[in-house]
Order: C-alpha cells, then structure tokens, then sequence
C-alpha cells in the first residue's frame, strides 16, 4: 500500500570531502556499496515503506543521480539484444523505483537548509528525510514504524540507535523518557556530540526522520548556527521544547545499520553486505576467514 500523503527527501548536496580524490568529480551518493550506489539503497528503503514521490536535494556536479535514475535506452537494447536478462532487470529496476524529482540547494548551508529547499514540492504533506550515510537493512523494519508513529500522534519521529559511551561524542544524542510503547521514547531535547560523561542518554540520532510541514516555518526563521549552517537539530529543539504542540518522539532501532559516511564503515558496509548476498556470500565467507587468520 502506497503512502500517498507521505513524500520522501533526500539531501544529497554534501562535497564529500572524506573520500576524496574520489568524489571530485563523482558524488559521494554514487560511490558503489557492492554492485548499487548508496543513495539507492535508501530510494530502495522509500519504496519498499509505501512511499511513491521522492524529491533528491542535489548540488552542482551531482548530474550523476538523475542520470542513474533516468532510463538508459540504448544500453536497455542491448542488454535486451544479448539476452542478458538478468542485468536488463537491474538496470530498468533503479528507473522504476519511485517517481524521483531533483531540486538544487545552491549552497550547502546545513542539513535545515537542505530540507527547506524542499518546501514547494513537499506542500501539505508530511515527509520523511532519508540521510544516504545511513543505510538500513531492508530486512529490517524503521521507517514504516516511524510513520506509523507519525500518523498515529502527529509528532516529528526520529530514528535512534543506542551507541556504546566511546564512540557517543561523534552523534547527536537524546535526552528522554520512556513511554507506553516498546520501542518508542519521548524526546525532550537533543545534545549535539556531547563528552560520555555529559551524554543525557545512550540514545544517538541516525539518519531517518519523519515530519509535518510545520517544520518549514521553523526552519525559515532558525539562525545559522556553527559554520554558518542551518541546523535540522534547532528546529526539533523547538519542535519538543513546544508544550502545545505533538512533540517530538523517537524509535529505537535495533536492526542492522550501515555507515557509508566514514571511509573504514564505508568499507566495513561494503563486506557485511557481500557476505550476506547468496550470490557472493558462499565464495566470500570462506576467503574471509583464511584472510583473517593471516593477519
């Protein structure tokens, strides 16, 4: 079933500076994880919720993901031509995923700035922001959980996934209470990367949120914050420091999440994923074990 009043953002406007020289001319969207480009696996993880209309937050040099997503006629012919069947259906497969819109964002001001360049095509209706570092398992269950949440309380749902202490300075993190729902937290506020021992919780913020259009408000009159961006983080600051309006409330992930966005997770993504592939995985597994134990 299509979730017709819910529209999917993308924003993929950042540089890439982590991987470069190789995405100097490539975006880091397209870097491959295995045989797909990242960005998707996350149109892939749209689709498969329900949700049909995609709007892609790109920047200059970024003509590569409308490309991927467009129809390539004359290599459909010829895959067509040799009877490679297999490959024709995995080309036509990422054209036809979603009904996938692009719009710039011009300069890259922050992850708030992004999602305001979304405004005119989101409307009325609620949507989910979908981060391309993030990638979900598809066997694993978020997004329709968190639009469900959203339907059902009219509040901003955010995804998150409990961080060991060490590593909880390089996450946003939650300060929360508990609810009457497994899985499902009350946020109060947000703490950009704080110290272990100042974290509010074990809670860090991952890459999927869903919205009411409300936030576009906030966003407009939301200061630049450091760097000069506009940050997504102030505008849900407001959101649950509200007391009238629905709030803001979290689900706990506790599936398999891959991180594209940092050069040795990226690489990490890349085996987890091969090994878990019945195409791959027999001929992988056993080369990683012999790999490992020569270490």
């Amino acid at each position: 079933m299509a979730h017709t009043s819910i529209k999917a953002v993308i924003p993929a406007a950042g540089l890439g500076t982590r991987f470069l020289p190789a995405t100097k001319a490539m975006p880091k969207e397209m870097l491959p994880v295995v045989d797909k480009p990242a960005i998707q696996y996350v149109v892939e993880e749209a689709a498969q919720a329900g949700i049909d209309d995609i709007l892609v937050i790109i920047g200059r040099n970024k003509n590569a993901i409308s490309n991927h997503f467009d129809s390539v006629p004359e290599l459909e012919e010829k895959l067509k031509d040799k009877g490679d069947i297999d490959r024709l259906h995995r080309v036509l497969e990422s054209s036809d995923l979603a009904d996938i819109h692009f719009v710039r964002q011009g300069e890259p001001k922050g992850l708030g700035h992004a999602v305001l360049r979304a405004k005119a095509h989101v409307g009325d209706s609620s949507f989910a922001v979908m981060l391309g570092d993030d990638l979900i398992d598809e066997r694993d269950e978020l997004l329709t959980t968190m639009i469900a949440e959203h339907e059902r309380t009219g509040a901003a749902i955010i995804a998150l996934m409990e961080v060991d202490p060490e590593h909880i300075n390089l996450y946003g993190v939650a300060s929360v209470e508990s609810t009457d729902s497994n899985g499902i937290v009350k946020v109060n506020g947000l703490v950009e990367k704080p110290k272990a021992e100042d974290a509010p919780s074990n809670l860090a913020v991952i890459g999927r949120y869903v919205l009411s259009p409300n936030v576009f408000e906030i966003l407009e009159r939301t200061e630049p914050g450091k760097g000069g961006e506009i940050q997504l983080t102030d505008a849900l600051q407001e959101l649950a420091a509200d007391p009238d309006g629905p709030g803001v409330y979290g689900v706990v992930f506790r599936g398999r999440r891959y991180d594209t966005g940092d050069r040795v997770d990226y690489i990490k993504a890349i085996v987890q994923l091969a090994a878990d592939r019945e195409d791959l995985g027999p001929a992988l597994r056993p080369w990683f074990k012999d790999f490992a134990a020569n270490l």
